[in-house]
């Protein structure tokens, strides 16, 4: 099954006057790591935004085509059950953390789904323990090395546990273990079910993708 199917996608933002993406058409298979290459400037980020429904729900701009969800439009889709479906982790880690604790990070998108509270105890154990960072569960985010705050920002995505992960340029500020450590959880997801979709321009970095798109 096709976990994402894109048709005909072009987008500008607001006040541009070039289409970023210009009629593009891909197909990502359910339970593969796929790669997104290309030029700076291509669209790749945007491409990503427009998946997770950033574009067009938070993002204004002229856009057309469609992007379906395991066969649903976006467009039907409530931003609150894209979140529950996509999950989205930045370059920057920064971005995305602002919890005074990592357990009240990896509380806060669960909770505002109403998730059951013993259930989000359970999930914080088990990716506190896929990360290897349980020692850390009451340290402030602010305090940690750039890759540990990578992390994070993984995990509070993970813990909505999410059937589709973009990973955008997640491994550009963070050292070589680190990196290893994000690939083993990638290849650990796949073989859960997980879609993956990388955006990266280390070829190193992408050797465990399935298929490669370029745009």
């Amino acid at each position: 099954m096709m976990a994402i199917k894109i048709l005909n996608l072009s987008f500008k933002y607001k006040d541009s006057k070039e289409y970023i993406l210009s009629n593009l058409s891909i197909n990502i298979k359910e339970g593969e790591i796929t790669a997104i290459l290309g030029e700076s400037g291509s669209g790749k980020s945007t491409l990503c935004k427009c998946i997770c429904g950033l574009i067009p729900k938070l993002y204004q701009g002229d856009i057309s085509g469609e992007v379906l969800l395991f066969g649903e439009n976006i467009n039907n889709i409530a931003l609150s059950e894209i979140a529950s479906k996509v999950g989205i982790i930045f370059q920057n880690p920064s971005t995305q953390l602002f919890s005074p604790t990592i357990e009240d990070e990896l509380a806060f998108g669960p909770e505002n789904l109403c998730i059951d509270r013993d259930e989000i105890g359970k999930r914080i154990d088990e990716i506190l323990k896929l990360i290897d960072m349980q020692s850390y569960r009451y340290d402030n985010p602010n305090n940690l090395s750039g890759g540990q705050q990578q992390l994070i920002a993984m995990a509070s995505v993970l813990m909505m546990k999410p059937k589709i992960l973009i990973c955008d340029e997640i491994m550009s500020w963070i050292d070589e273990e680190k990196k290893e450590v994000i690939k083993d959880i990638l290849i650990k997801l796949k073989g859960e079910g997980t879609t993956i979709i990388m955006v990266d321009h280390d070829m190193e970095n992408i050797k465990i993708a399935d298929n490669i798109i370029y745009i």
